[in-house]
């Protein structure tokens, strides 16, 4: 039997005026047809302090959540301390190195990507977008940030609504999680 590529996301989060908010589509594509139209990809975890977005495959995905909250607790919530530990880990483990997926990670005053790669990525415009639409997200994204004064939440919805207009793996289901 053929391999199916799986395609299922689109995530963009984003710090703006102190306010971290990070959302996704709900789409799940298997070859040309949706399996599901409200998958939840995004997260609060480490006591609500850090948001979390997947790209990839959904059991690797909450592999690596479970992982990256670890790594928080255990650097007593150093953000970017926790991130390279994880993709450290992630690229030399045996078990891990096979996993499919990306993270995006919002906290109160830090965006990163995180993958198995090894790569800790921390964009310089702070907007983080990964998946089949996070080109298109990010892309909106910037330009709202430069030319709006729109919030962070309505930025980081009307992104993924684009994203949706435009990518095919892309859904206007959409779920946003922010920090209090």
């Amino acid at each position: 039997m053929a391999k199916r590529n799986i395609r299922s996301t689109t995530v963009v989060g984003l710090i703006r005026n102190g306010k971290a908010v990070i959302g996704s589509d709900g789409q799940v594509t298997m070859g040309n047809t949706v399996l599901k139209h409200t998958a939840r990809k995004v997260r609060k975890i480490f006591n609500n302090t850090v948001l979390v977005g997947f790209a990839g495959a959904t059991s690797d995905a909450f592999t690596l959540f479970e992982k990256f909250e670890g790594k928080l607790e255990q650097y007593k919530g150093n953000l970017l301390r926790a991130a390279t530990e994880l993709a450290k880990e992630w690229r030399t483990d045996k078990y891990l190195r096979k996993l499919e997926a990306l993270l995006a990670v919002v906290g109160k005053d830090k965006t990163l990507i995180i993958s198995g790669t090894g790569d800790v990525i921390e964009p310089d415009d702070g907007i983080v977008a990964i998946g089949s639409g996070g080109q298109y997200a990010c892309v909106s994204a910037r330009v709202m940030m430069k030319y709006t004064k729109l919030s962070a939440r309505e930025i980081v919805e009307e992104s993924l609504k684009q994203a949706a207009d435009v990518c095919i793996y892309t859904n206007s289901n959409i779920s946003i999680e922010e920090l209090d």
